[in-house]
């Protein structure tokens, strides 16, 4: 056995997706960081041990330009390219890889963390060390640090810290919310095993073993959808727990979870219902897959409220937006659905002072065990919002620990630091300009070659019936004077129209109608416009709704205008128990949209967007989009200073189109592996004493933010970028161009 001693900057304790996040994140701000994971693989609940789906502020399609970007962003889009098929050990490797590219990292696997040393009076106890245990190298290894970030999941670094923290359900007098219990109880979300099967093309048998659960007889099939093509994560409704203690029962958990999986199986191959002759069972989970336990008290605790209300909170340094989804306790044995939802209006924000702990001063912590109540917790809990706050966590740690103060004094006094390093790192973040005075790109004045101007879908794909309600999101900079509409009529009909404004720069709903419309249609084939107009104070998204008129089509367009998308208005069903849950609105005709042109020019996507600004969709789609590259072969975007600077660094964020909901072991097939419209070659020129010059280069790009160190950087009047590849976008669409010293 060996004694080892490790001290680093920022330890970092769990390996899943938000001790991966907070890791690189810290890593990439200079700190030394040791990163301890229980497992022999990264990634959690994501893993190949457990392979739950990693979704987030998405919620599978439901708010729109949602996708997060930062560290998650660019794991979802290399996941896309490497592993098509959504292959769950392709995913470890990837995790494996992006963490081992980090020189600032030390990482031990198999390492179990179970002692942890702190001092201090209960209210400002700090963490001194913490020892694990290597399991099979019988290292016992000491950790020194002074910062920790507890990404457990379970918490427990935090718990043996001394760390005040909450379980089960809050009463609804506590917070206030109304999917509370009126009593407090110690009911929590369940844990999760899956299984995968596949088709052998020949029979094959199964015997089930004798713990196997008669699910016939435990009445799952009448509350549950089950399908022979049915695997992994389709069955998250396997979950079992939320009455126990999800942690010290865990073992017990384990066995009835399997039981259950088995017990399925048996179900599926010999009750005679399916057709499963030639599928065998090809994996079945060992690990639970927890979905609650500790979450620590900090400086504000997320409620129903901030969710809902998208609370713009002063410190916001990240983004979710799944809905609040919570499980009955009796998990796959009660009668009731498996889940409930009530979605917020769009994404929301998320404070810093959930993420460290108001009671041990160097603690901090991003997760599962975030502060949170339950019912907040319900929607937190998915893995790319937990990435997100750990990014969030490891920035923060490494900037605290630069500027000298502690995570409170940070929240208090340097958010606006904090903030420009997490833009910079392209990190998840709302409503956050990039205001850096590092940014030599802010002091210039910005030209394109070519800009586009119109909104406009022309080529019709198919027709689509007009027998629900059809909206059409699109950017309104500086106005809208009309819109018109392809559309087929079997009969002279009349169609009604409407516009709405939304009621925040990240939601995609109507909310105050600003105009409304009334126009005749003829029969056949016809652009119909639609007198709608709105001239906003600041440059914002507007709503038009195309009321259901029977007889009348529109027309399904052949792409999607940069900044537009098309919901379809769909009715309660009957019965629906959970009228919170349901969202009317939903996207239609992903990828294609309808066929329309809107009268005024736009100004949504002129060449000064790249400079400062959002980074991402935000009251409009905040980048610049080119002419069609059929006029402007290589659209370029220029920065020009009124002195020559000297620019060290550039950094440009391309458009990966944030709206196309990506994930990682394929809830759904997404075909294009890379982003249709991120630009795949460009060159960087530098206009230096009259003449320009090529000083960096990419091909081949696939990511969203590309960077390049200047090796010999020089006095320099302008700056461009010039793309010579827009990928399979007919135009060149750049978020933001930067430059430093």
């Amino acid at each position: 056995m060996i004694d080892e001693t490790l001290e680093t900057d920022i330890a970092v304790l769990g390996g899943g997706l938000a001790g991966i996040c907070a890791a690189i994140g810290a890593a990439r701000q200079g700190r030394r960081v040791v990163l301890a994971q229980n497992r022999p693989v990264l990634g959690g609940n994501s893993s190949s041990e457990v392979r739950v789906w990693v979704c987030g502020a998405t919620a599978h399609g439901i708010h729109l330009f949602a996708r997060e970007t930062g560290i998650m962003g660019e794991l979802f889009v290399e996941n896309q390219y490497r592993n098509p098929e959504g292959n769950p050990y392709y995913w470890d490797l990837l995790l494996l890889e992006k963490v081992r590219a980090e020189e600032n990292i030390t990482l031990l696997l198999n390492t179990d963390v179970t002692e942890v040393e702190a001092d201090g009076p209960a209210d400002a106890r700090v963490i001194r060390s913490v020892r694990g245990w290597m399991s099979g190298s019988e290292r016992r290894i000491t950790l020194v640090a002074p910062t920790f970030i507890d990404c457990t999941g379970d918490g427990l670094v935090g718990y043996l810290a001394g760390a005040e923290y909450m379980t089960g359900r809050e009463p609804r007098s506590q917070f206030g919310e109304s999917w509370a219990p009126d009593e407090p109880d110690q009911n929590m979300l369940g844990s999760t095993i899956l299984f995968y099967s596949k088709d052998i093309g020949r029979p094959s048998k199964f015997i089930a073993p004798p713990f196997a659960v008669d699910v016939a007889a435990a009445g799952i099939p009448e509350h549950r959808v089950i399908r022979q093509d049915m695997k992994g994560c389709a069955f998250w409704w396997i979950e079992w727990g939320g009455e126990m203690d999800v942690v010290h029962d865990n073992e017990r958990i384990r066995d009835e979870l399997q039981g259950v999986c088995y017990g399925l199986w048996d179900h599926i191959k010999n009750s005679g219902e399916f057709d499963a002759e030639n599928l065998t069972l090809e994996w079945v989970g060992s690990v639970p897959g927890k979905r609650e336990y500790r979450r620590f008290v900090g400086e504000h605790v997320l409620t129903q409220q901030d969710v809902l209300d998208q609370t713009e909170f002063d410190d916001r340094i990240g983004f979710g937006g799944w809905s609040i989804d919570l499980h009955p306790s009796g998990g796959v044995y009660a009668t009731e659905p498996g889940s409930r939802h009530w979605h917020p209006d769009g994404n929301y924000h998320l404070p810093l002072r959930i993420l460290f702990s108001k009671d041990v001063a160097n603690l901090w912590m991003a997760g599962r065990d975030i502060s949170a109540s339950h019912v907040a917790f319900g929607s937190t809990r998915v893995m790319a919002t937990c990435a997100v706050l750990g990014e969030a966590a490891g920035i923060g740690a490494a900037l605290a620990q630069e500027l000298g103060v502690g995570p409170s004094q940070l929240a208090d006094e340097h958010v606006a630091q904090l903030r420009r390093a997490m833009v910079r790192a392209d990190a998840s973040v709302l409503g956050v300009p990039n205001d850096d005075p590092a940014d030599l790109a802010l002091q210039a004045d910005v030209r394109a070659s070519s800009t586009k101007t119109t909104l406009a879908s022309t080529r019709s794909a198919g027709l689509v019936p007009l027998e629900h309600d059809l909206g059409l999101v699109l950017p309104v900079d500086p106005r809208l004077d009309g819109i018109d509409v392809l559309v087929d009529a079997e009969r002279n009909t009349e169609l009604r129209a409407s516009l709405h404004a939304t009621s925040k720069p990240q939601n995609y709903l109507p909310d105050v109608e600003v105009d409304t419309a009334r126009v005749r249609v003829p029969a056949g084939r016809s652009w119909v416009h639609l007198p709608l107009s709105w001239e906003p104070e600041t440059a914002q998204n507007g709503f038009v709704t195309l009321h259901a008129t029977p007889g009348v089509a529109v027309h399904e367009g052949s792409w999607v205008e940069p900044g537009t998308v098309t919901m379809i208005h769909r009715e309660m069903p009957e019965g629906e128990r959970w009228t919170e849950q349901w969202r009317h609105w939903k996207e239609t005709l992903h990828g294609s949209g309808i066929c329309f042109r809107a009268t005024a020019p736009t100004d949504a996507f002129r060449g000064e967007q790249v400079r400062g600004g959002y980074a991402r969709p935000y009251g409009g789609p905040n980048m610049w989009v080119s002419a069609s590259t059929s006029e402007d072969p290589q659209p370029w975007i220029e920065l020009t200073w009124l002195e020559p600077v000297q620019i060290g660094r550039v950094e440009v964020i391309f458009d990966d189109d944030v709206n196309e909901d990506l994930i990682n072991l394929h809830h759904h097939r997404t075909e294009a592996e890379v982003m249709p419209t991120l630009v795949r070659d460009a060159r960087v020129e530098a206009l230096v004493d009259g003449a320009w010059r090529e000083v960096a280069r990419v091909e081949g790009n696939r990511r969203r933010r590309w960077a390049a160190t200047l090796d010999d950087p020089a006095m320099c009047e302008s700056l461009r970028v010039v793309t010579e590849n827009g990928g399979a976008c007919a135009t060149a669409q750049v978020i933001g161009v930067r430059g430093f010293a």
